[in-house]
């Protein structure tokens, strides 16, 4: 299989809330962190530097553990790729508002429609479909235990 690698951020404001991107797939809603694909030749903290300062607009900020890992089986649209393993790492930042430096028509292109802060309450409550699943009760362990010693595996 041809996986894509990717790096996303689990970015978390001074009030524990989480920064997500809506996607608008064929298959429906997807509320998931901002990130995207590692491309030839990065590695994967330089990677995460480009994909926030193109999707949210960040420049200053520290990038925190890798603290969690997924694998999404899954033919990618307009690619060759079978499915996506992402590194999610930790960045603490204080509240801002995310702008894409790459513009909202290349956004869309990427199928991202919005961006906003959640709450963990929010996000356990939403109807709303989060990648991963269970985005909310990973995202309270690591409020309430701190982040794991080795990346946990998400799934979907």
């Amino acid at each position: 299989m041809n996986i894509r690698p990717a790096v996303r951020a689990l970015m978390l404001d001074q009030h524990d809330h989480v920064l997500l991107v809506r996607f608008e797939f064929p298959t429906g809603t997807r509320w998931a962190l901002p990130g995207g694909g590692i491309e030839p030749g990065e590695d994967p903290i330089t990677a995460l530097r480009r994909e926030i300062h193109e999707e949210v607009g960040l420049t200053q900020f520290d990038i925190g553990d890798h603290i969690w890992s997924r694998l999404h089986v899954i033919p990618i649209i307009g690619t060759d790729f079978d499915g996506q393993r992402d590194r999610v790492h930790l960045v603490r930042t204080d509240r801002f508002d995310p702008v894409p430096t790459i513009g909202w028509d290349q956004m869309n292109a990427e199928r991202v429609f919005e961006m906003r802060w959640w709450s963990v309450d929010e996000i356990v409550a939403s109807d709303e479909h989060f990648a991963p699943r269970r985005l909310g009760e990973l995202v309270r362990d690591l409020l309430t235990i701190g982040a794991p010693e080795r990346p946990v595996e998400t799934g979907v």
